[in-house]
């Protein structure tokens, strides 16, 4: 899916001069925001933002100073079924 953002001409400038490329700043707010509503998941961020790992996924949500959507449920069965890690 294409989506065309219009932006005042003086914005643009400033944010690309900033920010660098603004289609990729968008799509990584986008899925920043995605992750952290729980509308998207680590996979759909992935694919979005072309990465190659959920660990790349995990580096990128670290820079950005989100934090895993990781339950406390989620946590005690991978204990259960990962012991000694």
């Amino acid at each position: 899916m294409t989506i065309v953002v219009n932006l005042p001409d003086d914005v643009g400038r400033e944010l690309s001069t900033r920010e660098g490329d603004l289609s990729r700043l968008a799509l990584e707010s986008m899925a920043l925001e995605g992750y952290r509503s729980r509308t998207l998941s680590e996979e759909q961020v992935r694919r979005m933002l072309g990465l190659d790992s959920r660990w790349d996924v995990h580096a990128f949500l670290k820079r950005h100073g989100v934090y895993l959507n990781y339950s406390f449920d989620e946590f005690n069965e991978d204990a259960v079924n990962n012991p000694g890690r």
